[in-house]
């Protein structure tokens, strides 16, 4: 589930990178960036999302063969 505490705009995030990054490497939790205040964009470390990946593929049994 996504913490709408971790919601930035894209352009704090082009501004503030390593911040960004290092926060993402150290809580692994996805965060939501903005264009014209709307979600357009989730981050992810890279980890967590080859975790998600294969959850899917167990979940759709296709982590079985």
């Amino acid at each position: 589930m996504l913490d709408l505490r971790q919601v930035y705009s894209l352009t704090d995030f082009l501004r503030n990178h390593k911040e960004h990054v290092a926060r993402l490497s150290e809580s692994k939790a996805p965060v939501v960036l903005t264009v014209k205040g709307k979600a357009a964009l989730v981050l992810q470390d890279a980890e967590g999302y080859q975790e998600l990946l294969e959850r899917l593929d167990r979940a759709e049994g296709r982590g079985q063969e």
